[in-house]
């Protein structure tokens, strides 16, 4: 039978639960425990697939094709896990099922309410990730805060859970937030209200883990066990990390958070091995060279929106090629302002590889046509991914091809070259469809994308409706755009390459998904190398 840890915090919202959890993930594993994740997130909508990536960040999409929230890239690249739709939960999604049961009659005709309906529904699905998984621990991080009105219900459900598990098979994480004011005097009395709402709701924590942007001595940590009725051993600071997120394994490690939570359930006797993590930040802490990568894309896009892409960027710089690297992130509605050349060469001064990832909206698109089309002339190593590679596409149309009208339909409907639009817009019996999750793509022979994979077929993530028109694949291969990999169940282009070029790829597939702090993705790794290469030749 599973264990639960349940991780929730206090006080303010972004604390970092979402790595705190995939922290304790990562160290339980280090301790050969077979482990589960879930991510219980309050908001009513379905799934993460419409919200905004303003609000929410990026849509990290699962190998079944579930559109989830950001923390499952965390729980992802933190454990060894291959994550899928029920590794999320939104209050909308048990709503809607709750609903459709009592549709379907299956509560005999009984009042249904938030107890005991949807909290059972809750605990169905907590169960079920342990049941399903077989782990031996099922960690599952409650979203929002304890206070909040949305987080009720499933903090009455894992309430209800410990109960029912007992102290040993389920324990309560806890996240708060201690700040320091001015005079640098540290104050713990956020962390006992946000303990003491937790207390009002029928839940004691076991564990405490604090973040604080400075050093906490032994007699805040002893205030803290005392007037949050936890043992003197199970508080624990997350403090402010240096360079990256992946020292948190070991810092914990240091704490002996591990130690702490094997103990308190039941399994004792084991050692943690966190090896890979410290040669990981060996490398990290002493990089043999520094490279610069610029990413384009809207200025709102920028960080929370392409975590995954700039992981990967990173997983490769370190651990397939020991290097510093740097990305710096171009607004690409500042460069389509300018007509000026040098506003690009300002722009994109000490850059050794350009990366546009996939954007959305028209909002800045001729700055995102300007950089392929330096990235292009100006020889300079570019991975697009997405829209990144669709401008590949239109780019090439309307510079070499002299098409100035060439877009895609999803911005301008009454365009006479649509280069990239809907399936259902193109000749052939194509399905209308956004294409969601793993799907099998065909590489072709002599391409740079084979002999970077080493394979002919290969799985990749996918989250796209608009597509390439083959209409216009001859043109393309005629201006040197050449298409180098294709779909296996419609035969749609999956990636172009630039003939004439150092290293110029655009995929229509997401490898960000996959990549790992130790297993660096394959087409992050050589675009890197590439940048590296560029970089040296560059100095010369």
């Amino acid at each position: 039978m599973s264990k639960f840890i349940f991780v929730s915090s206090g006080v303010c919202s972004g604390l970092g639960k979402g790595i705190a959890s995939s922290t304790i993930g990562s160290l339980l594993e280090c301790s050969g425990l077979k482990i589960a994740m879930l991510k219980c997130d309050p908001y009513i909508n379905v799934d993460a697939g419409n919200i905004s990536p303003y609000q929410h960040g990026e849509v990290y999409v699962t190998e079944d094709g579930a559109e989830t929230d950001l923390d499952l890239g965390n729980f992802s690249r933190f454990t060894t896990l291959n994550l899928s739709s029920q590794n999320c939960i939104s209050i909308g999604k048990v709503y809607e099922n709750v609903i459709r049961n009592e549709r379907a009659g299956k509560y005999n005709g009984r009042t249904v309410q938030v107890i005991p309906h949807i909290t059972d529904e809750i605990k169905r699905c907590i169960r079920h990730i342990g049941t399903s998984s077989n782990a031996d621990v099922v960690i599952v991080e409650i979203g929002g805060t304890v206070g909040d009105i949305e987080a009720v219900p499933y903090l009455e459900a894992v309430r209800q859970l410990i109960r029912e598990q007992g102290k040993n098979n389920a324990i309560s994480v806890h996240l708060t937030f201690i700040p320091i004011i001015t005079g640098g005097e540290l104050k713990s009395k956020p962390t006992q209200h946000s303990v003491k709402q937790l207390q009002e709701l029928g839940i004691q924590p076991d564990i405490l883990i604090c973040r604080c942007s400075g050093e906490v001595d032994s007699g805040i940590k002893k205030k803290i066990a005392s007037f949050c009725n936890v043992s003197g051993d199970a508080v624990f600071v997350s403090p402010d990390i240096e360079k990256s997120v992946y020292e948190l394994p070991k810092i914990f490690h240091e704490q002996e958070l591990d130690k702490v939570i094997l103990r308190k359930m039941e399994f004792e006797g084991r050692t943690t091995d966190i090896r890979e993590w410290t040669d990981f930040l060996d490398k990290l802490n002493n990089p043999s060279e520094k490279i610069r990568i610029g990413m384009v894309g809207k200025k709102d896009f920028l960080d929370e929106c392409f975590k995954s892409v700039q992981e990967s960027l990173f997983h490769a710089a370190v651990t397939a090629h020991n290097a510093e690297i740097e990305i710096k992130k171009i607004d690409s509605e500042l460069l389509e302002t300018s007509e000026s050349y040098s506003v690009m060469d300002s722009a994109f001064e000490g850059v050794d590889g350009i990366i546009i990832p996939g954007n959305y909206g028209q909002r800045g698109f001729m700055g995102l046509l300007k950089s392929v089309n330096y990235a292009r002339t100006k020889q300079i190593p570019y991975l697009g991914i997405d829209l990144g590679m669709q401008l590949m596409a239109i780019e090439t149309a309307r510079n070499l091809c002299g098409w100035n009208d060439a877009d895609t339909t999803e911005f301008i409907s009454n365009t006479k070259h649509p280069i990239i639009s809907l399936p259902e817009e193109q000749p052939g019996p194509y399905a209308g469809i956004m294409k969601l999750g793993s799907e099998e793509v065909r590489l072709e022979e002599g391409s740079r994308i084979k002999s970077i994979y080493g394979t002919q077929v290969i799985n990749e993530r996918h989250r796209s409706k608009y597509t390439f028109d083959r209409r216009y694949t001859k043109d393309m291969t005629e201006h040197g755009l050449i298409t180098s990999a294709k779909s296996m169940s419609d035969g749609q282009t999956e990636a172009f390459e630039w003939k004439n070029h150092p290293w110029g790829i655009g995929v229509q597939f997401h490898p960000e998904f996959v990549s790992r702090p130790f297993k660096p993705h394959p087409l992050f790794v050589s675009f890197i190398k590439a940048a590296l290469e560029n970089s040296k030749e560059n100095k010369r």
